[in-house]
């Protein structure tokens, strides 16, 4: 029940923009951006280390990622707290997750919308639009079934 309800809501959040960028500040320093992804579908992830619903659906992302990663898409996490990376690094190896991950500090809005609370999660288009928003934990399954009706429906155009 609670997975039929959480895709009704990222389905209900669809919304449909011009293309994105953002700069992306990774955890030894190094700077990116959100187009060095262009071609590929984008899952970009705010959490915190505090938020239990962020940790509830990390393993969720990391097995998207890792069935995604060399194919068709990526997760990218962007951690909102004022932590030393150190620590932030130090929680992801607890968690064993290796999908890339960012710093960006207290947010409540982006380049990509609105974030009222923690976990949000945005998908991102291979042509970098943002084509949903969830707000609260999601699943594998849920992300790759947005992306399939997505393609879809793209496709029956």
């Amino acid at each position: 029940m609670k997975q039929t309800v959480l895709a009704l809501l990222l389905f209900g959040w669809s919304v449909v923009s011009v293309a994105v960028d953002m700069p992306l500040k990774g955890l030894d320093g190094t700077q990116s951006k959100l187009s060095d992804y262009r071609g590929k579908w984008v899952v970009v992830n705010y959490w915190a280390t505090w938020c239990p619903p962020c940790i509830e659906e990390m393993p969720e992302l990391q097995a998207f990622h890792d069935q995604h990663a060399e194919s068709k898409a990526v997760v990218l996490g962007i951690n909102t707290e004022v932590l030393d990376n150190d620590m932030i690094e130090a929680f992801l190896d607890d968690y064993f997750i290796t999908y890339p991950n960012f710093v960006n500090g207290p947010v409540t809005q982006s380049p990509l919308g609105s974030i009222p609370g923690l976990p949000t999660t945005f998908l991102v288009s291979p042509e970098g639009t943002t084509e949903a928003r969830q707000v609260g934990p999601l699943t594998k399954q849920m992300i790759e079934n947005f992306i399939e009706n997505w393609e879809a429906k793209r496709n029956n155009k």
